[in-house]
């Protein structure tokens, strides 16, 4: 309840991350911030995984996560959806295989691009 009581009161930017279930994925995941009102509370989210476009679902409850998070190692290959515990930006989801040998991985602060090994 405490942690609610926080998230409500602090103030998000568009591009920040925030846990949601994803109504079209049917995962709980973490969201890019898409839209806010002029006093910072989140009006819109957007999935990376899937694209859809909601509204922030501010009454839900949120668990934590129960997906364990291997160590990024830049010598693996990865797919879309796998979770990572990177050293320096933290928890991890792959959003999107790019090119060969490169992934975007969704942090708590922000979408980054990272390598990976080649299929």
């Amino acid at each position: 309840m405490e942690e609610k009581k926080l998230e409500e009161k602090k103030v998000f930017a568009v591009g920040d991350r925030v846990e949601q279930m994803c109504v079209t994925c049917g995962d709980e995941r973490g969201h890019i911030v898409a839209s806010v009102t002029k006093t910072g509370r989140i009006s819109r989210v957007s999935c990376p995984i899937c694209n859809s476009r909601v509204p922030r679902k501010s009454g839900a409850t949120f668990r934590a996560s129960t997906k364990v998070s291997a160590p990024y190692d830049r010598a693996r290959t990865y797919r879309r959806g796998q979770h990572m515990l990177h050293t320096h930006f933290g928890e991890g989801e792959v959003t999107a295989i790019i090119d060969s040998g490169k992934m975007d991985v969704l942090f708590a602060d922000r979408m980054r691009r990272l390598i990976h090994a080649s299929v």
